[in-house]
């Protein structure tokens, strides 16, 4: 039986209900491009959740959600990127560090995209400026790669006498991501030497990277320890807690939480809970017109029974300054 001959066969009015349903339009989908893990990301993305319901958007309700992630395999976020736009997403956001963006862009110059990144995005050519992006990117920006030299001068206060720092970087994202137009390196080879101070490199792609990557440094007899301001590096705090207690380094970390699970140190941007630019542009904003958004707060925090157990002794100063642990 054709379907047109069986509507019409129903005359009644109980029918109509349901060729009206039938043709509600799908709700608009909101992708999610990440270039770690669903785990490691889920404080950022509560809050950009958070910023689409403070501005009348909820998960299905009125919008869905399709979510892709990398898993810190950042080879597969072009084709992930592709497979957003050609399920016609509303809208795209790019999570983790700055290669979802990249990727997103990459793939199109009409969806709009709001990203969530730490480096520098007008330095890296992917916004025309902060206050008016252009084209159809706009996001947050927690300028996480200008930390790294605070964070190596509150280590070094932690331990005054440490001249040997380790940095971990990871080779896929390597780039010159600070404002300044400098790598991780240049920047943390910077800060050490005010202290005469010198830097040994490791490499980690994956957290099953990080074993060799302080195996490594262990033997070139560093004092402690940083990492670039890399996605991977967040997603994989407990593992480089764990090696950094196995290895009695000194580490500071990219977050503040990080000395709830025994790390010594951390040091990050609040999490900006104003994440309301994804709403706005499906109300009908453009991304070119909403800037950038900048952190205000940072966070700082230490963990005194891990600093004892490395027979550190940590400064009144510092402890003033931090969250304790």
């Amino acid at each position: 039986m054709k379907r047109r001959t069986f509507i019409a066969g129903l005359g009644s009015a109980a029918a109509w209900p349901v060729v009206v349903r039938a043709q509600q339009p799908a709700l608009p989908v909101i992708g999610i491009l990440g270039s770690t893990t669903a785990v490691a990301s889920a404080p950022v993305v509560s809050a950009f959740m958070q910023g689409l319901k403070d501005t009348g958007f909820v998960e299905g309700q009125n919008i869905a959600i399709e979510a892709h992630w990398a898993n810190d395999r950042y080879d597969r976020l072009p084709a992930m990127a592709a497979e957003l736009v050609r399920a016609r997403v509303a809208l795209i956001v790019a999570v983790g560090n700055n290669l979802p963006t990249r990727a997103a862009k990459n793939a199109t110059s009409t969806i709009p995209i709001v990203f969530m990144m730490g480096a520098d995005p007008v330095q890296l050519g992917i916004v025309d400026g902060l206050s008016r992006p252009g084209g159809n990117i706009t996001g947050v920006t927690t300028l996480a790669a200008d930390q790294l030299q605070k964070r190596l001068q509150l280590l070094h206060d932690a331990v005054p006498t440490a001249k040997v720092f380790g940095l971990i970087i990871n080779p896929d994202n390597f780039g010159r991501t600070s404002s300044a137009g400098r790598t991780p390196v240049e920047l943390a080879r910077d800060a050490v030497s005010g202290w005469r101070g010198t830097i040994e490199v490791a490499q980690a792609r994956t957290v099953g990277d990080y074993d060799a990557a302080f195996a490594s440094l262990a033997e070139r007899r560093i004092n402690a320890l940083a990492t670039s301001s890399e996605a991977l590096f967040g997603s994989g705090q407990e593992r480089l807690v764990a090696l950094a207690a196995r290895y009695a380094i000194p580490m500071i970390f990219l977050s503040a939480a990080s000395t709830k699970i025994g790390g010594l140190m951390g040091y990050s941007a609040a999490r900006l809970d104003d994440l309301r630019q994804a709403g706005r542009i499906l109300k009908g904003e453009k991304p070119a017109d909403l800037p950038v958004l900048l952190p205000t707060k940072f966070e700082f925090a230490i963990n005194l029974k891990t600093a004892k157990s490395l027979r550190l002794e940590i400064s009144p100063f510092l402890i003033a300054l931090a969250d304790v642990e």
